[in-house]
């Protein structure tokens, strides 16, 4: 296969990794805004498209039948342009926006049937959430800030004060414990952000586009900081954005959203090599392949004449990462997974991925 047919190749469908159990299994959820919002799901208005259930009903359906499940330790993005329906999905995982219909399944449990202390349980020790606005106190100093959601659990205030130096520490923060909100950058007041929603050592963390408002230079800096937090805590992360760049650096998967509706869910090299529809590969079209696409979508089987004593490397290794390798083997590069050939891979592939770099080939 070379890169020209990847476009038109079936990707393998993108399923949670079966060597990680599903924390989280979203089955059919519907959020509708209007005074005829409970008469849409299950009726022909759900059928209409958005501008004309809104013309019909005066209904917004938000997020329309949306299915997706998540692994524990996965980071999990979903993107979409402004009005996709992305901050209205996450709000409704964690209950801020209460569904119209479908089931939220937390270790198997439907949170949707949660009210009252159950409810606050859950925000409280379950699910932690960092907003795009950083929503400190600012009367507080950053320590008594970081540990507010302790407070609020009834935590003993020497345990709360540790565990929130312990977290600052782990965010880079150590040193600023005194200091009060307005006397950070904003980048050092989303670390706090980020270290209030860790205090609480939730099992699911939520990320609602906690970086648009921050300079490039910054949100690059927190974007590898939720990837160095990942490693080293490995928190399942659901992560909200509208830029593609990166949702690609920090996703395991991505889902992508268009009106509402579910439009593709797949791996970063899935969504850039096989896009489900125009509107995904307009998405992509900028994107360097080589920095996203993996061998697996650019080897060929062996050819009987083809030496096979050249070195080896997973089908998982970026086509970047490979080149070096691949272009000084002098020999082609064995695709090899748990000690099976898969397929070789020879400079011919490598460039022609490169050579169209900007975009579809």
């Amino acid at each position: 296969m070379t890169v020209s047919s990847v476009t038109e190749q079936e990707s393998p469908a993108s399923v949670p990794d079966g060597d990680r159990p599903t924390v989280l299994d979203v089955r059919g959820l519907w959020k509708v805004f209007g005074q005829r919002a409970d008469r849409v799901v299950g009726t022909p208005l759900a059928e209409l498209d958005r501008a004309e259930l809104k013309r019909t009903s005066g209904c917004v359906a938000a997020v329309r039948d949306v299915s997706f499940s998540v692994c524990r330790g996965e980071v999990f993005v979903v993107m979409g342009l402004s009005g996709s329906g992305k901050s209205t999905l996450v709000r409704c995982l964690n209950r801020l926006v209460e569904p119209t219909a479908g089931e939220v399944l937390l270790d198997g449990e439907d949170v949707l049937g949660y009210a009252g202390k159950r409810l606050r349980e859950l925000r409280r020790h379950r699910f932690g959430m960092v907003f795009q606005h950083f929503g400190l106190l600012p009367h507080r100093r950053v320590l008594d800030n970081v540990a507010f959601g302790l407070e609020i659990r009834g935590v003993k205030k020497a345990d709360r004060l540790a565990r929130a130096q312990e977290v600052l520490e782990l965010v880079g923060l150590a040193g600023f414990e005194g200091s009060y909100p307005d006397q950070l950058s904003g980048g050092m007041q989303q670390r706090v952000g980020l270290a209030r929603a860790l205090a609480v050592d939730p099992e699911v963390l939520f990320f609602d586009e906690p970086f648009s408002a921050l300079d490039p230079l910054i949100r690059r800096e927190m974007q590898n900081e939720v990837i160095r937090l990942h490693h080293e805590v490995g928190k399942t992360m659901i992560f909200i954005t509208h830029d593609l760049g990166e949702a690609l650096k920090l996703g395991d998967r991505i889902l992508i959203m268009r009106d509402g509706e579910l439009v593709q869910t797949g791996t970063p090299d899935e969504v850039v090599g096989a896009p489900a529809d125009d509107y995904v590969r307009d998405f992509v079209s900028d994107v360097p392949r080589s920095d996203v696409l993996t061998l697996r979508w650019i080897m060929r089987d062996a050819a009987p004449d083809d030496p096979l004593d050249g070195p080896e490397l997973s089908p998982d290794t970026v086509i970047r990462d490979a080149a070096r390798t691949v272009l000084s083997a002098g020999r082609p590069v064995k695709v090899v997974r748990d000690g099976e050939l898969l397929g070789v891979v020879t400079p011919a592939e490598v460039l022609e991925v490169i050579a169209g770099a900007g975009g579809q080939s």
